[in-house]
C-alpha cells in the first residue's frame, strides 16, 4: 500500500542536515551534506516495516524542493536519490554529477 506522500509529517533539521519522519513508530531519514553550495544527498534510510509506502520518495522530494528554494545544486550520492532523480525529470535542472 502506498501512502500519499503529502500526508507525511516531515521534519527538516538544518543544523543536523537531516530530513526525517516517523511513521507507525519507525523513523526514516535522509541525510545530506553541503559542499561548495551543493546539497549532497548522502543517505536515505527507511526501515523495511514502513517500506513500499512512498516514504523514501517523500524524503527525497522534500530535500530536492528545499535545495531548489535555496538555489543549491544537488548531487544525488545515494542510490535511491539517484534513481528518484532519473524517474522525475522535473528535478534534472538541479543535478550536478
Amino acid at each position: 500500500m502506498t501512502s500519499d506522500p503529502t500526508s507525511f509529517n516531515l521534519h527538516h533539521d538544518p543544523a543536523a542536515r537531516r530530513f526525517s519522519l516517523r511513521l507507525d513508530g519507525y523513523d526514516a531519514e535522509l541525510v545530506y551534506s553541503l559542499r561548495d553550495g551543493r546539497m549532497v544527498i548522502d543517505h536515505t534510510g527507511v526501515p523495511e516495516e514502513i517500506g513500499g509506502r512512498g516514504v523514501a520518495a517523500a524524503l527525497v522530494k522534500a530535500a530536492l524542493d528545499h535545495a531548489r528554494g535555496q538555489g543549491w545544486r544537488v548531487v544525488p550520492a545515494c542510490s535511491y536519490s539517484a534513481a528518484y532523480v532519473r524517474r522525475h525529470p522535473e528535478y534534472a535542472d538541479l543535478v550536478d554529477g
